[in-house]
């Protein structure tokens, strides 16, 4: 008996995948902005704080990288609430989220910064600019649009990251799609959407974050110089 494909007990529990998705949405959002901006404090202060900061920092990124996601997500949401500590399912894994991102994206904007020829730092402080000065208009601004296409990658990433957040009961779209398929019997198909939709908000997302990156490095990113390439030939 040949298998049948039966999509209709999916498309009737439509409601609790549109809920699904837009908590996916919410948090990749929330982590993606949340996480650059507590990236860019992290290298902020790796960069004008004393040894004793920047080695906290560096510990905070090795801590962040080199330890599952899933680990960092029950740490949040089990090992606070063991300190009175109570966070929402959809809290913890914003936290989470957010934390991870910041990780990695602070030594992927470090990586750009470093790229930063000694030169230019120098010319700012020749002009009577301060090391913040320098670093917020001379080094950051340039290093940031340099690094944009693996900051691109890496919220990606994070957004497809979200998926583990099911495991605290976070009812995003894996999760959505787990009760489905709960009620319906149905894995693949289940499944199936979950996958599409996924692909879905990864092309949406690369797409918005690369319009971003022409807009907001028109002269110095990457992406503007091979748009330019492309109009040119």
């Amino acid at each position: 008996m040949g298998f049948q494909f039966q999509f209709q007990p999916i498309f009737a529990e439509w409601h609790l995948i549109l809920d699904g998705l837009l908590l996916t949405i919410w948090l990749s959002l929330g982590a993606i902005v949340l996480g650059s901006a507590l990236a860019v404090l992290l290298t902020a202060a790796r960069q004008l704080g004393g040894w004793v900061v920047a080695l906290a920092v560096e510990a905070y990124v090795e801590l962040m990288r080199n330890t599952p996601f899933l680990i960092q997500l029950f740490m949040i949401f089990f090992g606070l609430s063991g300190l009175g500590i109570r966070l929402s399912a959809a809290a913890a894994a914003l936290l989470a989220m957010t934390l991870n991102l910041a990780a990695y994206s602070a030594e992927i904007i470090r990586a750009g910064v470093d790229a930063t020829h000694k030169s230019q730092r120098e010319a700012g402080l020749s002009l009577a600019l301060s090391r913040r000065q320098v670093l917020q208009h001379v080094v950051l601004i340039p290093a940031v649009a340099k690094v944009w296409p693996a900051l691109s990658s890496q919220f990606v990433l994070m957004m497809l990251a979200s998926s583990i957040c099911s495991f605290i009961s976070a009812q995003e779209l894996s999760g959505a799609a787990s009760i489905v398929e709960q009620r319906t019997f149905r894995s693949f198909e289940s499944y199936i959407v979950a996958t599409i939709l996924y692909l879905a908000l990864a092309l949406a997302l690369k797409a918005l974050l690369g319009v971003i990156g022409r807009v907001a490095f028109p002269r110095v990113s990457g992406l503007a110089r091979v748009r330019t390439k492309g109009e040119a030939a």
